[in-house]
C-alpha cells in the first residue's frame, strides 16, 4: 500500500513564525497574539488567521472582532498580501473606570506571501461576525488539469518490448 500524503504550502512557514513568537514571548515575559513594537513600550496586536488552499483559490481567513470595515486596509502587491488596520478601545474612559483590560487595541498589520501565480485584481473580501474572509483565486494556468491518456497512439519508448528512443 502507498501512502500519499500532500504538501503544504505555508506549513514551514507558520511553523517557523509560530516558534519566532514562542521564543520572543517567552524572552519578553509576553503570551502569544502579544507583540512588542521596535522602539515602543506599548503592546501591540496582530490577528490569528488561516490559510487554505482549494482547487481554484487560496482561502485567507482573520479573526478581527471589534474592528469595523472600514478601518481594515487590504493590499497585494508583488505577491504579498497585507492586511492592516485599527481596533478601537471599546470603552469611554471619561466616565468608566476600566479594572482590567486584557484584550489588545489599537493598530495591526499582517503580511502574508502568495505564489505568483494569483490573478490579483478578481480578489475579493467579506466580513462578518467578526471574521474577514479573503478570496485569492488561482491563475487558469495553475490550477491542476487532468491529462487523458490516448490508446493506441503511443510513442515507442512507451512500447512493450522495444528499446526507449533517447530522441535522437
Amino acid at each position: 500500500m502507498t501512502v500519499m500524503t500532500s504538501w503544504d504550502l505555508f506549513e514551514d512557514l507558520r511553523a517557523t513564525q509560530d516558534e519566532l513568537v514562542r521564543m520572543a514571548s517567552r524572552a519578553r515575559g509576553t503570551w502569544p497574539g502579544q507583540h512588542y513594537e521596535a522602539g515602543t513600550s506599548a503592546a501591540t496586536w496582530a490577528p490569528a488567521l488561516d490559510i487554505a488552499e482549494r482547487e481554484d483559490a487560496y482561502l485567507v481567513t482573520a479573526e478581527l472582532p471589534g474592528v469595523a470595515a472600514t478601518d481594515v486596509e487590504i493590499t497585494f502587491e508583488d505577491g504579498l498580501l497585507t492586511i492592516q488596520g485599527e481596533r478601537h478601545f471599546a470603552h469611554d474612559t471619561t466616565t468608566e473606570k476600566v479594572h482590567r483590560s486584557e484584550r489588545r487595541y489599537g493598530a495591526f498589520r499582517r503580511s502574508i506571501t502568495l505564489p505568483s501565480h494569483v490573478q490579483a485584481d478578481k480578489i475579493e473580501a467579506s466580513a462578518q461576525d467578526g471574521v474577514l474572509q479573503i478570496v485569492v483565486p488561482k491563475a487558469k494556468e495553475a490550477q491542476a488539469k487532468r491529462i487523458q491518456v490516448r490508446a493506441g497512439q503511443g510513442n515507442t519508448a512507451l512500447t512493450p518490448g522495444k528499446p526507449a528512443s533517447n530522441g535522437n
